[in-house]
């Protein structure tokens, strides 16, 4: 009996412990199944599949705008914008401005990240260290601005300016046109007597005869021409380009190249519509600009829309025109327009 109690005893003891080791090995698989598991699931979800793709989610994007910039006012007003970056995930913002200088001021400020303006703002704004991207141009109309006087003024040329009073936008196309100007008429530009002002303040300047020329760009020119029947001295023909540019902030350009390519598509959308609608995007800015839609009609069949990459040939004449600014001394040093035109849309 002792021989069985003690047989009893052992294999008792032999069932525990084999127990003890199947239940441990079954454990230690459970746990090497599990974080395996795991890991694949991690690995699953840290690496995008095939048919994923990049969204704007979280996305701002800031533009900057004029009244009297059509074809951003227009996006504006339809929300052309809000609704190509609804599925995406971005949203819009909108600051306006009343002319291209302060606009940029702004982009430099980063208060925003896509603006339109002139030819001339842009170098302006790059020689003052602004770290901005020429993205896409606008070819305009030469025809689109002009230097104006009095219908009774005794001003016939451009010789005939020496020593008058001009008003202009400081850093405008505008400001250009005036520069070739008085080169073609033989004056220098320090024999005038700048008048720096925004076009409104321009506009009550000129009627109340406080000034002898402005220098100015449409609709304004148009708005002008209709109210007081100002004369006009010279258009930009032969002298100016007088093209538009659409620019960003070089670290909007850098972090969000796609959110970009959907500004410019919605630009190229809206540009083809104005295009080929003068009657009905003055009838959209009459109220806007509180300029009468049958003169804005007048302004707008005498201008061009596009959205188109910057050409060499295009990136010559800005040139040109940021080397006479230095040559006069209108800006501090001399710039490389092509050091920051995006070849992204190219």
């Amino acid at each position: 009996m002792k021989i069985v109690g003690n047989f009893l005893q052992n294999y008792e003891i032999w069932r525990i412990n084999t127990f003890a080791l199947f239940f441990a090995c079954g454990l230690t698989l459970t746990l090497v199944i599990s974080a395996c598991s795991s890991n694949n699931a991690n690995n699953s979800s840290a690496t995008p599949t095939a048919n994923s793709s990049p969204t704007n989610q979280g996305v701002v994007v800031r533009i900057g705008y004029q009244k009297a910039a059509t074809i951003l006012s227009a996006i504006k007003a339809q929300q052309d914008l809000e609704k190509a970056f609804a599925a995406s995930g971005a949203s819009v913002t909108w600051s306006e401005f009343p002319s291209g200088p302060p606009m940029l001021e702004a982009m430099n400020a980063g208060s925003i990240d896509f603006g339109y303006t002139g030819e001339s703002p842009p170098i302006f704004a790059q020689a003052a260290g602004n770290p901005l991207v020429y993205v896409a141009y606008d070819p305009w109309s030469t025809k689109a601005e002009a230097i104006i006087v009095p219908k009774n003024s005794p001003i016939q040329s451009l010789a005939d300016l020496k020593g008058k009073r001009v008003a202009f936008a400081k850093g405008s196309n505008t400001n250009y046109l005036l520069v070739k100007a008085l080169e073609k008429g033989g004056v220098n530009y320090t024999d005038i007597k700048p008048a720096f002002l925004q076009p409104p303040d321009a506009r009550a300047a000129f009627e109340g005869n406080n000034v002898d020329a402005w220098a100015i760009w449409d609709p304004y020119l148009a708005a002008a021409q209709a109210a007081t029947g100002a004369r006009t001295l010279t258009d930009a023909t032969g002298l100016a380009p007088n093209r538009g540019y659409y620019l960003a902030a070089k670290s909007f350009v850098d972090k969000n190249p796609d959110a970009l390519k959907t500004v410019l598509e919605q630009v190229k959308k809206r540009s083809d519509w104005a295009k080929n609608n003068p009657t009905e995007v003055a009838k959209f800015l009459a109220p806007a600009l509180g300029i009468d839609a049958g003169v804005l009609e007048v302004a707008e069949k005498r201008r061009d829309y596009d959205v188109l990459p910057l050409t060499d040939e295009v990136i010559r004449a800005q040139q040109e025109i940021a080397d006479t600014f230095y040559k006069i001394k209108l800006i501090p040093k001399s710039v490389n327009v092509s050091e920051i035109v995006w070849k992204g849309n190219q």
